[in-house]
């Protein structure tokens, strides 16, 4: 079973800029895909951004050219550098790492960061 734990949140002032970090407990090239959701209060769930195990992308419409998620194979950690935030951006952020087990998918929650941006 794999783990992951985030850091990195914080409070911010808007046009600013944090990083996140997801910690996984194994080596992420076993694990298919990491992503990065987010839950505003009041507002559903909405993914920010995946990585793969071979290191494609993708981003929500609203993040893109802002959010840039990257890894570090070695620490087994994967990080979202949030640019040019917004107050919008204020959520709980969670890392989620997607991986099989016996043929069957599971998924992997982090405990969640809180993201807060200042106008």
């Amino acid at each position: 079973q794999v783990q992951v734990v985030e850091s990195g949140g914080g409070l911010v002032q808007a046009g600013g800029s944090l990083r996140l970090s997801c910690a996984a407990s194994k080596t992420i090239f076993s694990i298919n895909a990491m992503s990065w959701l987010r839950q505003a209060p009041g507002k559903q769930r909405e993914l920010v951004a995946t990585i793969t195990s071979g290191g494609g992308t993708n981003y929500a419409d609203s993040v893109k050219g802002r959010f840039t998620i990257s890894r570090d194979t070695a620490k087994n950690t994967v990080y979202l550098q949030m640019n040019s935030l917004k107050p919008e951006d204020t959520a709980v952020y969670y890392c989620v790492a997607h991986y099989y087990s016996s043929y069957t998918p599971h998924d992997s929650w982090g405990q969640g960061t809180q993201v807060t941006v200042s106008s």
